[in-house]
């Protein structure tokens, strides 16, 4: 069985991020590609809360 990590890197190194080759990912360690996923990925994490855009108090 795959670790996340492994699945993670599988999954850049089949489509990797503009700028990147698949080389570039398998020779990543496992710290610089959670970053780099944590990057990618930031703006996904506040997608949940409801109001914040738009939201303003007089």
């Amino acid at each position: 069985m795959k670790t996340d990590t492994e699945k993670l890197r599988q999954k850049y190194i089949d489509n990797p991020p503009e700028g990147m080759t698949s080389e570039d990912i398998r020779r990543m360690s496992e710290d610089d590609l959670l970053d780099m996923d944590y990057f990618l990925n930031e703006d996904d994490l506040f997608d949940d809360e409801a109001g914040v855009e738009g939201f303003f108090i007089f």
